[in-house]
C-alpha cells in the first residue's frame, strides 16, 4: 500500500506548539484510478490493444530509430473481409467477440518489439519495427493471413473468415507516420479489389485508384436520385425440356462517365456504406413493376427472382416493404421469388423462421443460395424454402478438376430429399449442362443459355410464348 505521511502540529490556547500528530493518507486508490485512466487513453476498450494515439507515438519513435540506424520498417493495414455481413447477420455481440479473437491471433503472430493496434471497427494496424528486407514483411503477412483464416469458435458458431492487408515500407513509401499509414491504407483497398484473403504492397499508382474509389462511392450516393440504375434479366431454364421458366433480376449502374457497370464494381461499396438497403428496396419495386408491365402487355407469365442482402432482410419493415411493392405494382405474389443467402438465414435462425413464414404467407417463392457461407442442415427442414440454388463457384468446379462435382451432387440430392426445386447458376459449358441433367437438376441459368438482358430485349423472348432453348431441339 502506498502511504504518504504528513506531520500536523498541535497548538495550545496561546498558540504555542505543544505536540504533533502524524496524519496518514492512503493514495493507492487514486493512483490506481490515474493509471487506469492513462491506460484507457492509449488502448482500445474492446481488445485492449494499443489505439491510434499510442500507435502514432510508437510509429514515430520507430521511424526515428530506423532513420538513425539506417534500417527498414513495415506498416501493415488490415481489415476483416466482409465483416459487415457477419456483424449484420450474427449480431454485434458475436462481431465484438470475433474482433477479440482476431486481436489475439494477431498478437501471437508478431514479436514483442512489434505493435498490433486496433484503429476502429474491423481495422487493425501492425507495426513491424525492424525488418532487413521486404521479404521479411511478406513472411509476417502470410503468417497473419493463415492465422486469421483458422476457424474462430465464437458462442457456439464456427466462423471462417479471411483478411486483407496493405503494406507500406519505410523509407521507400514514406518518411513519416501519416504518409506510411495512408499508403498502407491505399494498398489495402487495392488488395481487396483483387479478392478476399489477399495482400498488396504499396505502389505509386494506388493513390489514383483510391481517389477513383472515393469518386465511385460519392456517385453511388446520388445515383438513385438520378435514376441511373437499371435491371437486366437472365432467363432460368428447365433443364429437362429447355423451356424458360423464370428470370433473375440483376442490377446494373449506368454510370454517367464509366458506362454500364456490373454489380461487382459497386455492390460491395453499397454494402460497406449502408446504401445496399435503399438500393435493394428499389430493385424489389422495379422488378415487381416490370413483371406486371410484361403481363399487361399480354406476354408470357413467369416469376422474377430478386436477391435480398442481409442488411435489407434484417432492416425494419422489410416484410411490409415486400407487401407494399407487390400491391403498388398490382403483381400477384406467386410471380415474385426472393433469393436469400445462407448467411442471411443462419443468423438468429429462430426469428428468421418467423420472418420467412410471414413472406410465405404472402404467397411468394423463397430460394436459398446454397453457396460458400456458413450453413446448418438441421435448420433447412425448418425453413419454408421452395428452392436451393447451387452457387456458380461449385458449377465451375464440375469441369475444372476441383471438387465441385461431388458438392453439386450433394446439393441436388439434398434438394430432392427436402422436395425443393434445385437451380444451378453460372452454367457456361455443355459439359456442365450434361452433368447437371444427368444428376436430375431441375433448373439452370448462365451464359450458356443467355447473358442477362435489358427489359426490352427480355420482353422479346417473352413474345415467344413457348420459348425453347435451341440446344434442346
Amino acid at each position: 500500500m502506498a502511504i504518504e505521511d504528513l506531520i500536523a502540529p498541535i497548538h495550545d490556547r496561546r498558540g504555542l506548539v505543544t505536540g504533533a500528530v502524524i496524519v496518514f493518507h492512503d493514495v493507492s486508490a487514486a493512483r490506481a484510478r490515474s493509471l487506469e485512466m492513462s491506460h484507457l487513453a492509449y488502448h482500445d476498450a474492446l481488445t485492449d490493444l494499443p489505439n491510434r494515439l499510442l500507435l502514432n507515438d510508437r510509429l514515430a519513435r520507430a521511424i526515428e530509430l530506423a532513420r538513425r540506424h539506417k534500417r527498414q520498417l513495415a506498416v501493415l493495414f488490415m481489415d476483416v473481409d466482409r465483416f459487415k455481413r457477419i456483424n449484420d447477420s450474427l449480431g454485434h455481440q458475436i462481431g465484438d467477440q470475433l474482433l477479440r479473437s482476431v486481436a489475439e491471433q494477431l498478437t501471437r503472430c508478431v514479436r514483442s518489439s512489434d505493435t498490433v493496434s486496433r484503429q476502429g471497427g474491423d481495422e487493425f494496424v501492425i507495426l513491424l519495427s525492424e525488418i532487413e528486407q521486404a521479404s521479411h514483411a511478406i513472411v509476417s503477412v502470410r503468417k497473419i493471413l493463415a492465422a486469421i483464416a483458422e476457424p474462430h469458435q465464437i458462442a457456439g458458431h464456427e466462423i471462417h473468415i479471411t483478411a486483407s492487408i496493405g503494406v507500406s515500407l519505410y523509407p521507400d513509401d514514406g518518411h513519416d507516420a501519416e504518409t506510411l499509414l495512408r499508403h498502407a491504407d491505399s494498398a489495402l483497398y487495392h488488395a481487396k479489389e483483387r479478392g478476399c484473403g489477399r495482400y498488396q504492397f504499396f505502389q505509386a499508382d494506388l493513390n489514383l485508384r483510391a481517389v477513383e474509389r472515393q469518386s465511385l462511392e460519392h456517385g453511388l450516393r446520388r445515383a438513385l436520385d438520378r435514376h441511373e440504375f437499371i435491371l437486366h434479366y437472365q432467363p432460368k431454364i428447365d433443364l429437362e425440356t429447355g423451356v424458360m421458366v423464370g428470370a433473375e433480376a440483376l442490377i446494373r449502374w449506368r454510370h454517367p462517365n464509366r458506362g454500364l457497370l456490373p454489380p461487382i464494381q459497386f455492390v460491395p461499396l453499397a454494402e460497406d456504406s449502408g446504401l445496399i438497403v435503399p438500393l435493394g428496396q428499389w430493385v424489389l419495386r422495379e422488378a415487381c413493376r416490370q413483371a406486371r408491365a410484361w403481363q399487361e402487355a399480354g406476354l408470357r407469365l413467369m416469376p422474377v427472382a430478386v436477391n435480398v442482402s442481409a442488411l435489407e432482410f434484417r432492416s425494419p419493415g422489410f416484410l411490409e416493404g415486400v407487401r407494399r411493392s407487390l400491391e403498388d405494382a398490382r403483381l400477384e405474389s406467386r410471380y415474385l421469388e426472393l433469393e436469400l443467402t445462407e448467411s442471411v438465414l443462419m443468423a438468429h435462425a429462430e426469428s428468421t423462421v418467423s420472418l420467412l413464414r410471414g413472406l410465405k404467407d404472402l404467397g411468394l417463392q423463397l430460394a436459398l443460395d446454397f453457396g460458400t457461407g456458413y450453413s446448418s442442415l438441421s435448420y433447412l427442414k425448418e425453413f419454408p424454402i421452395d428452392a436451393l440454388k447451387v452457387d456458380e463457384s461449385f458449377v465451375r468446379g464440375i469441369s475444372d478438376g476441383r471438387c465441385g462435382a461431388p458438392i453439386v451432387l450433394a446439393i441436388i440430392s439434398l434438394g430432392k430429399s427436402l422436395h425443393h426445386r434445385v437451380i444451378a447458376e453460372g452454367i457456361e459449358t455443355a459439359e456442365q449442362l450434361a452433368f447437371l441433367q444427368a444428376q436430375g437438376c431441375g433448373e439452370g441459368q448462365g451464359f450458356y443459355f443467355s447473358r442477362p438482358l435489358a427489359a426490352e430485349q427480355f420482353g422479346k423472348l417473352l413474345v415467344q410464348r413457348s420459348w425453347l432453348f435451341t440446344s434442346f431441339r
